[in-house]
């Protein structure tokens, strides 16, 4: 990090749900902080606060030299990009823009491409850890672009975030968060399907809520498995072999009990049936294939 960036003045486009929370952590940021929204109403309390206010993206980069995106979707973030009144109008050369919102991977290349033709960095920088984490000051930040940029990026960031990943050139900042949210609503899913189970069982879901997440905070939970560097099979003398073998067997049986006690209640859990099926597998730890021929 360079003295420049370490008091380098920021700008914050876009105070919805996610980017008012990250923006009030800017606050603090001794290089000063210009904010801008298209609703007068959001900006007050941060003009109030000390920021200054401004009505366009274009002024945004006359004012700030790391500039953060928190828009809805690849159609704003383009446009406050380079949209008649967008960031590169007035950009000057050496200007860091990170996009927090959530966009494809090849939209986040495209407007990189755009951003280098005018000596402008663009990063693809998603969170996550939503709006507590941000209120917190704990977000997690997956970054895709230079290491440049990410260098010039990392003090500003910590005001809002305790992990910031350099995941890999422009791009790889997405695929990381796709990746993740694909865990988180496929979790979500499975959730809805527990919840099935446990009602249909007679069980309390907001007792059953407590106990999920006092047990994942404990072990981390789905993250807890994320431990290797590849998804290949394990071989049998891998120090992985047995720990990630145990956690097989314990899956299968739980699995294979909570699948019995839905026939019972005549409850249908697909998920759980493509767990059992593909738990093993996934985890690298493949139960051999026997021999079925005979001599």
């Amino acid at each position: 990090m360079t003295t420049e960036s370490a008091s380098a003045p920021v700008g914050f486009i876009g105070l919805g749900n996610m980017g008012a929370p990250i923006a009030r952590r800017l606050l603090e940021w001794p290089g000063g902080l210009t904010v801008c929204d298209v609703r007068p109403e959001v900006i007050e309390p941060f003009v109030a606060a000390g920021a200054r206010a401004v009505a366009e993206p274009a002024q945004v980069a006359e004012h700030a030299r790391i500039i953060c995106v928190t828009v809805i979707d690849d159609a704003q973030v383009t446009e406050v990009l380079i949209g008649p009144s967008g960031i590169l109008r007035t950009a000057a050369p050496g200007t860091v823009v990170a996009v927090h919102s959530t966009i494809s991977d090849r939209t986040a290349e495209e407007l990189a491409a755009r951003c280098a033709e005018r000596q402008v960095e663009f990063v693809d920088a998603p969170v996550s850890g939503g709006a507590p984490g941000a209120t917190q000051g704990r977000l997690a930040v997956m970054v895709g672009g230079s290491a440049a940029a990410v260098d010039q990026i990392r003090a500003p960031f910590g005001c809002f975030a305790d992990l910031i990943v350099h995941a890999g050139p422009v791009g790889a900042g997405t695929r990381m968060k796709l990746a993740r949210n694909l865990l988180h609503f496929i979790s979500f899913t499975a959730t809805t399907e527990a919840q099935r189970l446990a009602e249909a069982a007679g069980i309390s879901l907001t007792a059953l809520g407590k106990v999920v997440r006092h047990s994942d905070a404990v072990t981390g939970g789905p993250g807890a498995i994320m431990l290797r560097d590849t998804t290949a099979p394990i071989e049998p003398d891998d120090f992985w072999f047995p720990i990630l073998g145990h956690v097989r067997d314990l899956g299968e049986k739980d699995l294979s009990l909570a699948l019995e006690l839905g026939d019972r209640l005549d409850v249908d859990l697909p998920l759980a049936q493509l767990a059992v099926a593909r738990l093993a597998e996934g985890l690298g730890v493949a139960h051999p294939v026997l021999d079925k021929e005979t001599s």
